[in-house]
């Protein structure tokens, strides 16, 4: 079982919430927005409202003592303020959700240790998958 952190309830973060958890993770999710929250809240290990955006929240979530942490925010500045702050307060392993080229560029170069790419990883796989049947 590994410590989970998901930053960021949208459409990504709550669904890799949710897988993790279902794969026996302990995982908490956490964003700024108290509806997401309060709608996947009983759908992970635990959950918090805050601005991760702030540097002493983060801090406060003691994100050096979590395996993964994934950044899911979907604003652009706010990832990669998160991220450079994530590495800053000891975060092992970072993982940030980018939206464009561009983007993952930029959260490189700010400290995230990998960078996934949803739409693009999805059009790949799917294209090996029916390529392959």
């Amino acid at each position: 079982m590994k410590s989970i952190l998901v930053i960021g309830a949208g459409k990504f973060g709550h669904h890799l919430a949710e897988y993790l958890c279902e794969m026996d993770n302990d995982v908490m999710l956490v964003d700024k927005n108290e509806t997401l929250i309060d709608e996947y809240s009983d759908k992970v290990t635990t959950a918090q409202i805050g601005d991760f955006t702030i540097k002493s929240n983060l801090a406060a979530l003691g994100v050096e003592d979590y395996d993964y942490v994934f950044v899911c925010a979907g604003d652009f500045q706010d990832s990669l303020v998160i991220t450079s702050y994530l590495k800053e307060l000891g975060a092992s392993y970072v993982i940030a959700k980018a939206s464009s080229l561009i983007h993952e560029k930029f959260l490189l170069r700010n400290g995230a240790d990998r960078v996934v790419y949803p739409e693009r990883d999805s059009a790949y796989n799917r294209a090996v998958e029916y390529s392959t049947r």
